[in-house]
């Protein structure tokens, strides 16, 4: 690869800009300064450093998506039925990217997908305590004491739920809107919640996780984060201080449209 298309490839800079710098003698290769405009380099193996920062290839390089996931489509990489995929909505990205945590193939919303597989961990372990917030369409009205019963955790399958906080945007005796934040990632667990306390859940949007919404982006749509999304990221999972946990998957504050 010709040096200018990596330095573009990279984020740099363009690559008339690259042509110019390394011109001046503000690139090295391997130690050593490069002033041919026509240099090329292994992106793999050769150390290329511009100014004084070393330039990671695309690669190496974190990247973090939001997609708003439309109903009918599978978080995962690939299915083995041939369904569609949340993967099938990107483009050919330079590098591979991989879903954080997952979502039932009939749930819409916010999704975040990354190559940084330390930060995928610790956004989907229960240790830290990551936010996410639904907005619920439940069968019938639902009493002040069912949504209690929710909200200070109820078992499921042998274990308690964590408490969840929720709150009612319409009511009505055919169906109910509900915004609910839960801070666990059981599968199926807001489904199951409802189901526990006799409202069946038919349709299901998370509008938020991990403080990043909808806002902005249609179902099927997807954007790159914010490099201050990105530090607020970090600086949630690693506000506790805790280790990063072993290698495993797994306020209601409505932001956006309630689930059909």
């Amino acid at each position: 690869m010709r040096l200018n298309k990596f330095l573009a490839h990279a984020g740099v800079c363009s690559r008339r800009e690259a042509d110019r710098i390394i011109a001046e003698g503000r690139v090295s290769v391997n130690g050593k300064v490069v002033q041919e405009l026509g240099q090329k380099i292994d992106a793999a193996r050769d150390k290329v450093v511009a100014g004084s920062h070393l330039v990671k290839s695309e690669e190496e390089r974190p990247v973090y998506i939001l997609l708003n996931k439309p109903a009918g489509r599978v978080v995962s990489v690939k299915d083995p039925f041939g369904r569609p995929t949340v993967m099938d909505l990107l483009p050919h990205l330079p590098v591979r990217v991989y879903p954080v945590g997952r979502l039932d193939v009939d749930t819409e919303g916010a999704l975040l997908l990354s190559n940084d597989g330390d930060m995928a961990l610790r956004l989907t372990h229960p240790r830290y305590g990551v936010g996410k917030v639904y907005h619920v369409r439940v069968e019938g009205e639902p009493t002040e004491d069912d949504l209690n019963k929710v909200r200070h955790g109820i078992f499921l399958e042998g274990r308690k739920t964590a408490p969840a906080r929720i709150q009612v945007l319409r009511r009505g005796r055919r169906h109910s809107i509900l915004a609910v934040e839960i801070h666990e990632g059981r599968k199926r667990e807001i489904r199951k919640l409802f189901e526990a306390v006799g409202y069946p859940v038919s349709g299901l949007v998370r509008v938020e996780f991990a403080g990043l919404t909808l806002e902005g982006l249609k179902p099927g749509h997807w954007r790159y984060l914010k490099t201050a999304e990105i530090s607020r990221l970090k600086k949630l999972v690693e506000g506790s201080g805790a280790a990063a946990p072993p290698r495993r998957e797994n306020a209601a504050r409505p932001k956006a449209r309630p689930g059909r």
